[in-house]
């Protein structure tokens, strides 16, 4: 409950604005719709986004063939919803820390060919005294150049000498095109694509969330996690 000028308020008075709208659950990861500012969760909106481009509550055309570069995380809004629901962060905190520690498989390759990467304010540097947030949730991934003759300065973008990453589940996709610009000693401006199974991925999208919504659900996929990075390709 929740007091404000002398008027005692329930949690289900302000549910309209803190559930979401296609699974009618509190918002999980509250992410919205920069075309038209309707929110969901992030989970259910990127599963709407598979089969229309539309959004689902007032039907506007969010982007003609990427909509999922049109979401916005809504990370004040999470902390609001976290307040005002008791135990929900506790329950979602604990479901996740659950999810990797039963489907996280051994790793086949040896944990000293990694590099780690940390958040953003740790620009994926390899080595060094920083933690890497080793309290997160850790993941194995494998970046792979993705080779395409069509792109005139192909040779700009080219393999790592290091392509297995270990980080916090929690890193963005932002972070690691941060983290592949550093490497590939890229101009600022230079822009790159993030894809897992073929499919670009939106810069806030979180390596944990790829994982579970991308990567385990292809029985062939193999440990560590797959993505494969190209330059930019504007489709105008």
């Amino acid at each position: 409950m929740a007091a404000a000028a002398g008027r005692t308020h329930m949690v289900r008075d302000f549910n309209h604005f803190i559930t979401c709208y296609l699974c009618r659950g509190y918002l999980i990861k509250p992410t919205t719709v920069t075309e038209c500012l309707h929110t969901f969760c992030k989970s259910c909106i990127v599963q709407h986004f598979e089969e229309s481009n539309d959004c689902p509550k007032c039907g506007i055309q969010v982007h003609e063939t990427n909509p999922l570069d049109m979401l916005r995380l809504d990370n004040t809004l999470e902390e609001i919803i976290f307040k005002l629901v008791p135990g929900l962060r506790e329950k979602e905190e604990e479901q996740e820390l659950e999810f990797w520690r039963t489907n996280q498989r051994s790793e086949s390759i040896h944990a000293d060919s990694f590099v780690r990467v940390g958040l953003p304010d740790g620009d994926a540097e390899d080595g060094g005294d920083e933690d890497y947030h080793r309290s997160d949730p850790q993941i194995a991934i494998c970046l792979d150049c993705l080779r395409n003759t069509a792109q005139t300065d192909e040779s700009t973008v080219t393999d790592l000498m290091k392509r297995f990453i270990r980080c916090s589940s929690r890193v963005t996709v932002g972070t690691i095109k941060k983290f592949l610009s550093l490497k590939l000693k890229l101009p600022s401006s230079y822009e790159l694509d993030v894809l897992c199974n073929g499919e670009i991925m939106g810069r806030d999208h979180t390596l944990e969330f790829i994982y579970m919504t991308r990567w385990r659900l292809h029985a062939d996929n193999t440990y560590p996690m797959v993505l494969e990075y190209r330059p930019r390709i504007d489709f105008g």
